[in-house]
């Protein structure tokens, strides 16, 4: 017995110090080698790591780590989304400077990150927060402007009052309130820069169907907020103060044209600009900017809540329905919102929920013009082509396929999939002018602007000649200024020493944009900048990109389904079109790792249920941490923390450690000159030759695909196999050299998960040649690992009433017959109905009597 004893605080700060010196981790560019880019979502440096952060991150470095070994040049970098609100909120909070917060949390991550072992290309850190990186930010907005990407405009925008700044309409979460702090969400009227994504949103759309690597539930929910709509723009006539038709068209968009003729109202949103025309000076103006006033304080979630109740105001205006001539009365309600469509509504109550319970609200008409196969009212008006029901007896809109009633000449026609109905009416509208078949989307343009100090500075200049023009390439990075003090509430629009300039076109006295970009355009391109992190000419060179992209792994949480991996999609389209690299996607393959709870509660500082990492890796190892946080749950699912099962991995790697140095010490050269010994024909030495075959096997595809938890536990059985041949052998006829291939590829195929260990038993156990982390993945013989004979259970009426063991490859009926004699007790007397061979398994007998 070997009485080397694992001593992981001894061996961890080791290996960590030898890997660092020798750059082991460093990504090159290689021809010869088939490329692997491993990522994970770059962390905020919020302080100390979190158990997210070590699922995470542990995820990501076993992949790497076996890619490595496998042959591929990996790529694996780290860096931090390092801008942002919370950095401000916590330099308020603790008394100091956001880039001293903001710096010296990044340092307390990298130490956590290089003590949990993670095998990052340390020189290609980025930091966002970085000059060095936030100048090429500043260039990318620069070219998206040449290309028209980038508009300034004054729009409604929703407000953080907490967070002192504007949200994009994707950072609205629940029921109206900021996805950061959760406060409650205002509507402000400003001048904001937007990135015109929505020029990109068909090719986002249709693009999502060259993710295969992609989760479903992403795909979707991208999908679903990208929001396409077929259907038609349709021109409505207004009248005049008098109820006279003007020159003046009012368009809509609609999904269902063939709805026309049971418009009986129209509806603007509050925020439409002709709305206070409408009514100023009139009698309807009180009741009117009651609704306007009312919606300005309520967000867009909110106002579209189907069960809140719908407030809406008459304008004493009109439109004509161009359809039948009908004058339609105009209204504003809260729940037609103007960021979607044209903010003008074309109101059919009897096939759209919302507009039912508005009408039924509103005394308003509801005459039927779709009526379903089986509805009672499709015998009284089949064939009727004028209006003659002006209601329906119906407890809710009915929004189905069905036929057209009270519709002129198209009355008859059938709606919906499949119908003439929707393509018929869109024809004639278009025939007269009136109309034209269109596309909507529900993705509206991305709000850069945010009036916060710690963020990107957006590089244009206002000049009261010139108007808005950009920096010149030339000046940039717009630096930051590094004296401003948040903690009195500054941001640059205080600070004249930064804004007060001079315009690059006449040389006249301008003012400096001080507004700063969203934090999310820092994290749209960052994956691409590690691919050439340190060039000072560009933001990276397209035959680095070329090489390395797109990621072929990456890894993050659900909540960036929208928000990031959108961004930075787009992102990766619009440098396609600038010709700065060749590709469509960034990431091919995405993981959504599941969260780490404790008590069946997320772990959070406010619930008091929070592990440390630090604390674990002072009383176990790193080692037992990363293998533990793998361990217990399969990475995409939930983790429920358990300090037993901490304890638990922690004796199993000291138990594979003991093995490994036994077997080292027993085997001497002897052992090593047969790493891979021949076939055995001793039936113990057999039984462990066949696990090291099949869990090499198992590990393998495991790791492949992302099932950790259950490589571990094949591990844990070769582990058990190689204890059982030692204690079969205590006698003598121990094979040394297979005992001894045992070892070596236990530590060859744990090394991703527990490098340390697997770094020292490899290097000063067994005396391996280089870093385990530099073996070759070993092959997997399925011939090797199949069994020579097997056991099966055998059940009597779903009773297992004895087992049998037979050769592996034995037929059906031979099988058949030693199940029945094995349970002939049980059989005897009786009608044998059916037996059932389950292959590796069982065999089930039927018996009757």
């Amino acid at each position: 017995m070997s009485d080397r004893k694992y001593q992981p605080h001894e061996i961890e700060p080791k290996w960590q110090a030898v890997w660092e010196q020798s750059g082991a981790d460093r990504a090159t560019e290689d021809a010869g080698k088939p490329k692997k880019y491993v990522l994970e979502m770059f962390p905020y440096p919020s302080g100390d790591i979190h158990m997210g952060h070590v699922r995470n991150y542990t995820i990501g470095d076993v992949v790497a780590r076996h890619a490595r070994m496998a042959g591929f040049s990996v790529l694996h970098p780290i860096g931090w989304d390092a801008f942002g609100l919370p950095a401000e909120n916590a330099a308020i909070k603790s008394d100091t400077h956001p880039a001293k917060w903001t710096y010296a949390n990044i340092d307390t991550q990298a130490a956590s990150f290089k003590r949990m072992g993670f095998s990052y290309d340390w020189e290609r850190t980025v930091k966002s927060c970085d000059p060095e990186y936030y100048r090429w930010g500043q260039w990318i907005f620069l070219k998206m402007w040449e290309r028209g990407l980038v508009e300034r405009k004054s729009s409604p925008v929703n407000g953080c009052p907490s967070c002192a700044t504007v949200l994009a309409t994707e950072q609205v979460i629940g029921e109206g309130v900021c996805w950061r702090c959760k406060s409650v969400v205002e509507k402000r009227e400003l001048e904001q820069w937007y990135f015109k994504i929505t020029e990109y949103a068909q090719e986002l759309l249709d693009d999502l169907d060259k993710l295969p690597g992609w989760p479903e539930r992403v795909k979707t929910m991208q999908a679903n907020w990208i929001g396409r709509s077929e259907g038609a723009y349709v021109d409505f006539t207004l009248c005049d103060a008098d109820g006279e038709p003007t020159d003046e068209k009012i368009t809509v968009f609609t999904t269902r044209p063939d709805t026309l003729f049971g418009c009986t109202f129209f509806l603007l949103a509050p925020e439409h600009p002709r709305v206070r025309d409408f009514v100023a000076g009139t009698e309807f103006e009180g009741p009117v900017m009651a609704v306007v006033e009312k919606a300005a304080r309520e967000t867009a979630v909110e106002r579209q809540l189907g069960e809140r109740v719908k407030n809406g105001a008459f304008t004493g205006r009109y439109v004509v329905n161009p359809v039948n001539g009908e004058k339609v009365p105009v209204w504003v309600s809260d729940y037609v919102l103007m960021e979607y469509g044209t903010g003008a509504v074309m109101a059919v109550p009897c096939g759209d929920q919302r507009d039912f319970e508005f009408a039924r609200q509103y005394g308003l008409p509801i005459p039927p013009v779709v009526v379903a196969d089986d509805d009672p009212l499709l015998a009284e008006l089949a064939g009727v082509t004028e209006r003659v029901r002006d209601d329906v007896p119906w407890t809710e809109a009915y929004a189905g396929d069905g036929v057209m009633v009270q519709s002129g000449e198209f009355t008859g026609l059938r709606t919906g999939k499949g119908g003439e109905g929707v393509r018929a009416v869109t024809a004639w509208l278009a025939e007269r002018g009136l109309g034209e078949a269109a596309v909507n989307f529900r993705l509206r343009d991305w709000l850069i602007s945010r009036q916060r100090y710690w963020g990107n500075p957006i590089p244009a200049i206002h000049c009261p000649t010139c108007g808005v023009v950009p920096v010149p390439e030339a000046d940039l990075p717009v630096l930051l200024p590094m004296d401003i003090d948040v903690r009195k509430g500054e941001t640059l629009a205080d600070h004249p020493s930064f804004y007060e300039t001079i315009c690059p076109v006449c040389g006249g006295e301008a003012r400096r944009e001080t507004d700063t970009m969203d934090t999310f355009t820092c994290s749209s391109w960052y994956f691409l900048r590690y691919c050439d992190a340190r060039n000072d000419r560009s933001p990276f060179y397209r035959d680095k990109v070329d090489y390395w992209m797109p990621v072929d792994q990456y890894i993050g949480g659900i909540e960036h389904a929208i928000l990031h991996l959108l961004y930075s999609r787009f992102f990766t389209k619009v440098l396609r079109d600038l010709g700065m690299l060749g590709f469509d996607e960034p990431f091919t393959n995405l993981l959504t790792q599941g969260m780490v709870k404790k008590d069946g509660e997320t772990m959070s500082k406010s619930k008091g249920n929070v592990v440390a990492p630090e604390e674990m890796i002072e009383k176990y190892g790193a080692d037992t941490l990363r293998a533990y946080i793998l361990f217990m749950a399969p990475p995409d699912k939930d983790l429920e923390w358990s300090y037993e099962g901490v304890e638990g991995m922690y004796r199993w790697l000291a138990r594979v450690w003991r093995f490994v140095c036994d077997a080292a010490e027993e085997g001497g050269e002897e052992g090593r000159a047969s790493s891979e010994p021949m076939p055995p024909e001793d039936p113990a030495a057999k039984t462990l030759f066949r696990e090291l075959h099949r869990v090499t096997g198992k590990v393998t595809a495991d790791i492949e695909r992302f099932q950790f938890n259950t490589a571990i536990s094949a591990m844990m059985e070769l582990t058990n196999a190689a204890y059982d041949y030692r204690k079969a052998t205590e006698g003598g006829g121990r094979d040394l050299a297979l005992q001894r291939a045992a070892a070596e590829r236990l530590t060859v195929l744990l090394a991703p998960f527990a490098p340390h260990m697997c770094e020292e038993l490899w290097v000063e156990v067994l005396g391996g040649e280089g870093s385990v982390h530099a073996v070759a993945w070993p092959a997997f013989d399925g011939a090797a690992a199949a069994a020579d004979e097997v056991e099966l259970a055998v059940q009597v009426n779903g009773k297992v009433r004895g087992r049998v063991v037979v050769p592996a490859d034995a037929a059906s009926q031979d099988v058949e017959a030693a199940a029945l004699a094995e349970v002939a007790s049980w059989v005897e007397g009786k009608d044998v109905k059916k037996v059932v061979v389950v292959p590796g398994k069982l065999v089930s007998v039927v018996v009757a009597g």
